[in-house]
């Protein structure tokens, strides 16, 4: 059963996001694949951030703590007056997380070269691993690689630009590796499909077309996303007011709700 939006579904900006993203990046390798063989070859692939890049993480073998317990081979000694002291309250221990961030490279089967990066950007890469993804971001920009941002994610800071940026939902930026000082942009409003977008090779080969709509249309049924979803309830993302009353008055429409 397809979707009952035209484009994006606002409810995949939640809880299912991670799964809509794992299935995302491969549909979208197996549409590139059909146009880029023989010479290129287009990977589907997962890499784990920090949930919050602030955090310190320190490998175990690196750790000298302050005080050693050793066990005794007599038995515990208790406080003078025999009891055992207990901490009044538990707070929960905030631990660093990792999140799943997908991409698509596509390579030359020639050279193995890297040419282009399609990076599926997820609420991580705009909030709390911001810095992380950024550092990676501006490598990109000094390399030869082209890098492809697909941005369907309403929350979080969008990637950073010197002009600002045209009204939209959501985001496809294309930045060429002869042409870094401009990035091609495509807003994309909530109540319209999702763009095909150009993808670019090595130089003296044209761009090969990627359908962003065909991608989801397909990754939305078979991932059984209208069995997952409730549209009943309004969505974890957070809207617009404008856009709010659209997605109702078209749920209704639709009667899905």
């Amino acid at each position: 059963m397809p979707s009952p939006f035209p484009g994006m579904d606002p409810y995949l900006e939640g809880n299912w996001w991670t799964s809509f993203h794992a299935f995302y990046a491969p549909e979208i390798a197996r549409q590139l694949n059909r146009l880029l063989r023989p010479k290129y070859i287009a990977s589907p692939e997962r890499e784990y951030t920090a949930g919050a890049l602030d955090d310190i993480l320190i490998s175990p073998t690196d750790c000298i703590p302050d005080v050693t317990i050793r066990k005794s081979r007599g038995r515990a000694k208790l406080e003078s007056n025999g009891t055992v002291i207990t901490a009044p309250v538990r707070l929960r221990t905030q631990l660093a997380t990792k999140e799943p961030h997908f991409h698509v490279l596509i390579r030359d089967t020639a050279k193995r070269r890297l040419v282009t990066a399609i990076e599926l950007l997820s609420p991580t890469n705009k909030r709390s691993g911001r810095k992380f993804y950024l550092r990676k971001r501006r490598q990109f920009m000094h390399s030869s690689v082209h890098l492809l941002e697909i941005d369907l994610h309403h929350q979080g800071k969008r990637m950073p630009m010197l002009d600002p940026y045209p009204p939209g939902a959501y985001f496809v930026l294309l930045n060429r590796t002869r042409r870094r000082s401009w990035t091609e942009v495509w807003p994309i409003r909530i109540d319209e499909p999702l763009p095909t977008v150009p993808v670019p090779l090595l130089g003296g080969d044209a761009d090969v077309p990627l359908d962003l709509q065909q991608a989801f249309t397909e990754v939305y049924d078979a991932g059984g996303f209208d069995l997952a979803v409730d549209y009943r309830k309004p969505p974890d993302v957070e809207l617009s007011a404008e856009e709010a009353a659209w997605l109702d008055e078209h749920l209704r429409e639709k009667k899905a709700r």
